[in-house]
């Protein structure tokens, strides 16, 4: 009986701590995949329509200006529906973050047993509750960040051209793996990142190109808004220091993480994947206009920069520099600089 027991008990810890690590990865890559099936889905639907106002335009039953129409406010309609279906997404992994446990993993397990007591002649319910912790080498987190942003411009941080507003967010996966076997100090940390740079111009100015050289000119309106959108896809790598005590349990050693103190270190790399200006103003019939102006804005196609970040648990202070300048062509080289806070979700 008692061997029976073991090893029905051992089968329903190994399937349970299987099952949670399963759960994440399976639930996480359907995430991937569904995004990944948005994208293809919207874009075989825009081709598809572009090509009936192809064949409409051929036949002579529209015009040249009324099919450029028609395909501008099909692309736009399909890209309002990536964003809008990517946003629902996005909240799934928000709470898959939330609801993962691969970190500091606390865990009940049911321990079923039944005994046969001989001076009574009964049966007795023996089933036990144990907790234990478990802290792996290898963690995720879900990192986002937001704040302030701007460009430097020989050296200073150029305050003139650029409303407080401007600002930044970034969002995406990162590993944590402990380096060293017995030691808690030293961490790996590296994932895929999308940041998203906003730089927003003061006095009704909006960004033009000149000769493949990247200006802020006069729009001649007043403007509610202009901001020239940047996105980066990033790889970032950070040597990151995690002053969190080990702890001993049942004579075994565990070593948390973002329970204290933390400071990283490193950069990033990776590639611009979109750019666009939004400009919202009014008109001269007095109706409010928005306006996204998808042109080439001669931004570096390659990102590559510094970063750093010193917080205690998962919130940090975050600054990150571009080393490359933001715009291909231009005289004089303008860097990105951001600077706000970072949270890391286990």
């Amino acid at each position: 009986m008692k061997t029976i027991i073991f090893y029905l008990t051992a089968l329903l810890c190994l399937a349970a701590s299987k099952m949670g690590a399963q759960t994440f990865e399976r639930r996480a890559r359907d995430i991937s995949y569904n995004i990944a099936q948005i994208s293809k889905e919207e874009k075989d639907s825009l081709k598809i329509e572009v090509e009936e106002v192809n064949k409409l335009l051929e036949t002579d039953d529209i015009t040249k200006e009324e099919a450029d129409k028609r395909k501008l406010a099909f692309a736009e309609k399909r890209a309002a529906n990536i964003e809008q279906r990517v946003a629902v997404e996005r909240e799934k992994l928000d709470k898959l973050v939330q609801d993962r446990i691969d970190g500091n993993i606390e865990e009940s397990f049911r321990s079923f047993s039944i005994t046969y007591d001989p001076g009574t002649s009964k049966f007795k319910d023996t089933t036990k509750v144990k907790t234990y912790y478990e802290f792996k080498r290898t963690t995720s987190q879900f990192v986002f960040a937001l704040g302030f942003n701007r460009l430097m411009t020989d050296g200073k941080v150029d305050n003139d051209n650029y409303k407080l507003r401007s600002d930044f967010y970034e969002w995406g996966l990162t590993f944590n793996t402990r380096i060293l076997r017995n030691n808690n100090l030293l961490h790996a940390k590296y994932g895929l990142s999308l940041q998203y740079n906003n730089l927003r111009p003061e006095d009704d100015k909006v960004f033009v190109t000149d000769e493949g050289k990247t200006i802020l000119a006069d729009s001649g309106t007043d403007i509610d808004l202009a901001r020239l959108r940047y996105v980066n896809l990033v790889v970032p790598v950070h040597l990151e220091f995690d002053f969190t005590k080990k702890q001993v349990n049942e004579d075994k050693t565990y070593y948390p993480t973002y329970n204290s103190f933390r400071v990283g270190l490193g950069g990033y790399a990776g590639i611009n994947v979109k750019e666009k200006q939004i400009l919202k103003y009014e008109n001269a019939d007095g109706n409010d206009v928005k306006e996204r102006r998808r042109g080439n804005y001669n931004i570096n196609d390659f990102v590559y920069g510094l970063s750093a970040y010193v917080g205690y648990e998962s919130v940090s202070l975050y600054l990150k520099y571009d080393l490359q300048p933001v715009f291909e062509n231009n005289e004089i080289d303008q860097n990105n600089v951001s600077l706000g806070i970072r949270f890391d979700l286990n």
